[in-house]
């Protein structure tokens, strides 16, 4: 199973307008899946709820209208809760492959995984839709993603064997996490021998621009970098998936991983004092993913909020948050007209109390 160690996910892409995701810069994308390809990566992932369905969209213009199908893989994702609207797996998926411009995916995933949704994926039969899929030809690699704690995955992983992949949140400052459990989610993967795929390998950005006094214990290493070497070095990841929105961030890091090397045990061990550090410096573990915003009554644009607060907490009124923030706020709601629903609680995976972080927001900036 040779994915090809990085993969370019189709989730932060670049904007024509930054305060719209759904407003893909088309152009600019292009240009990254090319150079991707010709550095000599070719493993994409998207998903169905990704930007209202453009990042699909985008995969198509960009991707596979423009290069031979064996040329590249795709993986995408069945969202297990859009079923509860009514919709069928075999509808979801034929509009998948319609968005993409393909008859068949690479890798088809169950859409971030936890113990309720595991459960009601089961009351489903999509584990079951999988298998026929994999036997008719339509997917070649099955498996999910997964947001929750070791014990639920081992229990997800130990009723079904079949699966072939499994995607977790694995970085260096979720390593020891007692929410997220990196650790204990990729010790799961072990045990059951599956390939790992790794999201948030530098946590939405979070641990792309540290501290100074982290990055000193870098020793002149950039901290991205650092970053997916390792989720990359660890036993058993097949693929680490890098959400890139520029082309100098593609440039950077495509460069680097054609010829990654392992991280040493020194270089392992100076991150745990570095993580120490981002830990007492980000207010808000927000990853920026934007599965909160799905459904959210209020239209409140909860990720550029709390990067504006983190902001605002680490640096103070000097980064012009509060400007910022009142030019968003003119185009969407503003944190305070938060109503408490839950919705955003439910979806997210880093498992944030929302609704209460909102208010902090609001605090701050609607007074």
């Amino acid at each position: 199973m040779d994915f090809g160690k990085l993969g370019f996910g189709f989730l932060r892409l670049p904007h024509v307008d930054p305060n719209n995701p759904t407003d893909v810069d088309l152009e600019t994308t292009k240009q990254m899946v090319d150079l991707f390809l010709q550095r000599g990566f070719r493993y994409f992932d998207t998903a169905y709820t990704y930007l209202n369905g453009k990042s699909e969209e985008a995969l198509r213009l960009a991707l596979v209208q423009r290069y031979p199908r064996q040329t590249f893989m795709i993986a995408d994702k069945l969202p297990c809760g859009a079923l509860r609207s009514g919709k069928s797996a075999e509808d979801i998926f034929a509009e998948q492959l319609a968005r993409c411009g393909v008859d068949y995916f690479d890798v088809y995933l169950l859409h971030g995984l936890d113990g309720e949704d595991a459960a009601f994926a089961e009351e489903q039969g999509c584990f079951d839709f999988l298998k026929k899929l994999k036997q008719a030809g339509k997917v070649r690699f099955t498996g999910f993603s997964f947001h929750d704690t070791a014990d639920v995955l081992e229990h997800i992983l130990t009723r079904h064997p079949e699966v072939d992949v499994v995607q977790i949140q694995l970085n260096y400052l979720d390593w020891e996490n007692e929410i997220i459990q990196s650790r204990g989610c990729w010790e799961v993967c072990r045990r059951h021998g599956k390939p790992i795929i790794v999201m948030e390998p530098v946590k939405g950005g979070t641990l792309a621009s540290i501290p100074g006094e982290a990055e000193k214990l870098l020793c002149g290493e950039p901290p991205a970098h650092r970053a997916i070497r390792f989720a990359a070095s660890r036993e058993g990841v097949a693929l680490v998936l890098s959400g890139m929105s520029t082309l100098a961030q593609m440039s950077e890091n495509t460069s680097f991983m054609s010829s990654f090397a392992p991280l040493s045990e020194e270089e392992t061990q100076a991150l745990k004092p570095v993580a120490e550090i981002i830990r007492k410096t980000v207010a808000i573990p927000c990853t920026g993913c934007s599965y909160c915003t799905d459904g959210c009554p209020a239209g409140i644009p909860i990720p550029q909020y709390f990067a504006l607060y983190n902001e605002h907490k680490r640096d103070g009124w000097q980064v012009n948050a509060k400007d910022r923030y009142q030019a968003i706020r003119s185009r969407y709601a503003p944190a305070g007209n938060c109503i408490s629903c839950g919705n955003c609680q439910q979806n997210c995976p880093q498992k944030l109390r929302i609704p209460e972080l909102l208010k902090q927001v609001s605090a701050i900036f609607d007074r």
